[in-house]
C-alpha cells in the first residue's frame, strides 16, 4: 500500500524547488504531493488553518505560539530522538534551530535560513555601506528603494533597533528559558531610540521609490534585477535566488547580497527563514519522520541547496566554498548578519500585532506623521497583543546574546542625522567601503 504525504510550502523557487525534486526520488511506496501559497500566506495565515489538510508545513516561526496554543502541531521530541535533535541544532547556522523551540520542545526543524541584509546592482554601485549613517548616503547617491510591504516595515524599524543596541520587545527581568513570563514588562521599543529609528527610514524614503518600497522582498528584489532597476536595498530579506551566476557568465551575478547596516549595538537584523513542522493530522509518522531526515542530510543542504538554489539551514553551507561559489557569494557576503540575527517574540497573537504595527509605520512615514506618535501607538498595539494572548511562549529557548547596549539606551547617534558619527550618524562618503568583492564587480551583468 502506498503511503501518501501531503504537504504546504511557498510560491517561491526557494520554498520549492528542492522539495519537488526530492518528492520524486523517495521509497517506491511513498508518495509526496506539495502544494504552495504566496508569501503573504506563508507569512501571516495561521496554522491551525491548515493543519486538518497536511502532514507537513512549511512554517514562519512568529506564527508557532498560536500554532502551539492552537494544538496545531506535533513536538518533534516525540518523533526524533534527542542525539538527533542536538546533531542539528548544532548544525544549525545562527539562531535557526532555536527559533522553532518553545517551552522547551521543537516544533519545527530549520530548513532555510535567512535575515534581512542589504541589496545591491553590482553593475551600478561598487560601495558596501556598512553602516546607517553609510546607508543614509549611499541613498543620496544611488537610486534606491526600501522593503516596506507587508510586516516589513516593522521588520526594518526592529533592525534599526536592534543596530542601536535597544532590542524590541526585551523583558525588564529575565523569565525561564522559552517563556514570555516577563515579555510584557516593557514596551516594543522605548520611545527615543524608536524615534530615532524613524528618522533613518524616514531620511531613506525621501530618497527611494515611494511605490516600489511597499512591496514585499520578491516584489523589491524582482524591480532591482531587472533592467533600469534602483541600484540599492539597504535591508531586505537575502535571497540566494538573485546572485546565482548567470546561464553562460559563470562569475556573473544579477543582484549583490552583504551584510546589514551596523550600529552601536553591531549588525542590526530580523531572523527569517523557514522550518518543517509535522501537523496534528499526520498518521504516517514514520514516512514524514523519514523525510525531514533526508531534508536535513548533508547530501541535500550542501548539494541539493547549492545545485537548485535552495538557502541552506546549516552553518556548514554557509561556510562551505563550492556552496558559496554556486550562490555567486551570497553565503560568505551575509553569514555574519544571520549568525546575529534577532529572533522575534512568538507569543500567541505576535503574527497580529506584527501586521497592524507595521501598516501603521508604513503609511505614517508615507504620510509624514509625527514619529513619536508612531512609536507610541506601536507600543499600545504590542500591550494589547500581550494582554490578549492566552499563554504560550513568547522567546526561543538559546536566544542568542543581545547587542552589548542596555535595552533603554538611547542611541543619539540614530535621531541626529546632522551628529558627525562614524556608525549612524550623519551621511559620510569618506569610511564607505568600497572593495572589491567576488560578487560586486562594477563590469558584470545585472540581468
Amino acid at each position: 500500500m502506498t503511503v501518501r504525504l501531503s504537504g504546504l510550502t511557498w510560491d517561491h523557487p526557494r520554498g520549492y524547488l528542492v522539495l519537488d525534486a526530492l518528492a520524486g526520488t523517495l521509497e517506491p511506496d511513498v508518495s509526496m504531493h506539495w502544494q504552495r501559497q504566496p508569501l503573504e500566506g506563508f507569512e501571516s495565515r495561521p496554522l491551525r488553518t491548515l493543519a486538518d489538510d497536511f502532514d507537513l508545513l512549511v512554517v514562519d516561526h512568529p506564527g508557532l505560539g498560536d500554532a502551539v496554543r492552537d494544538g496545531a502541531l506535533l513536538p518533534l521530541d516525540e518523533v526524533f530522538s534527542e542525539p538527533e535533535l542536538t546533531g542539528w541544532r548544532t548544525a544549525s547556522v545562527g539562531a535557526s534551530y532555536d527559533s522553532y523551540v518553545l517551552d522547551g520542545r521543537p516544533w519545527a526543524l530549520p530548513l532555510d535560513a535567512a535575515a534581512q541584509v542589504a541589496v545591491s546592482r553590482p553593475d551600478l554601485m561598487d560601495a558596501r555601506p556598512a553602516s546607517w549613517a553609510q546607508a543614509r548616503q549611499a541613498a543620496r547617491d544611488y537610486e534606491t528603494t526600501l522593503c516596506l510591504g507587508g510586516p516589513h516595515a516593522l521588520l526594518m524599524f526592529s533592525a534599526i533597533c536592534v543596530a542601536a543596541g535597544a532590542t524590541p520587545a526585551a523583558p525588564a527581568r529575565p523569565g525561564p528559558a522559552g517563556t514570555e513570563s516577563a515579555a510584557g514588562d516593557r514596551p516594543f521599543v522605548n520611545e527615543t531610540a524608536g524615534t530615532a529609528a524613524l528618522a533613518i527610514m524616514a531620511d531613506l524614503l525621501a530618497c527611494a521609490d515611494h511605490e516600489l518600497s511597499q512591496r514585499n522582498p520578491i516584489g523589491v528584489l524582482d524591480a532591482m534585477a531587472e533592467r533600469g532597476g534602483p541600484a540599492y536595498c539597504p535591508l531586505v530579506y537575502g535571497y540566494v535566488t538573485y546572485q546565482r551566476p548567470l546561464t553562460g557568465e559563470p562569475r556573473s551575478c544579477r543582484l549583490a547580497a552583504f551584510d546589514a547596516p551596523a550600529g552601536p549595538g553591531g549588525i542590526g537584523s530580523v531572523l527569517g527563514g523557514t522550518g518543517l513542522a509535522i501537523t496534528r493530522s499526520a498518521v504516517e509518522l514514520g514516512a514524514a519522520a523519514a523525510l525531514l531526515r533526508t531534508l536535513l542530510s548533508d547530501q541535500v543542504q550542501l548539494g541539493l541547496y547549492a545545485e537548485l538554489g535552495g538557502q541552506s539551514s546549516a552553518r556548514q553551507a554557509w561556510e562551505h566554498p563550492g556552496a558559496d561559489a554556486a550562490g555567486g557569494g551570497f553565503y560568505r557576503g551575509t553569514l555574519l548578519t544571520v549568525e546575529r540575527a534577532w529572533v522575534r517574540p512568538r507569543f500567541a497573537g505576535y503574527p497580529e500585532f506584527q501586521t497592524a504595527a507595521s501598516a501603521v509605520l508604513r503609511e505614517g512615514l508615507l504620510a509624514g506623521e509625527p514619529h513619536a506618535g508612531l512609536v507610541r501607538t506601536v507600543n499600545e498595539l504590542f500591550a494589547a497583543a500581550w494582554a490578549d494572548q492566552s499563554g504560550g511562549p513568547a522567546v526561543p529557548d538559546n536566544q542568542p546574546e543581545p547587542p552589548s547596549a542596555s535595552p533603554d539606551q538611547a542611541s543619539p547617534d540614530l535621531g541626529r542625522p546632522d551628529q558627525a558619527s562614524p556608525d549612524l550618524g550623519r551621511p559620510d562618503h569618506g569610511s564607505m567601503d568600497h572593495g572589491s568583492m567576488d560578487h560586486g564587480s562594477a563590469e558584470r551583468s545585472p540581468a
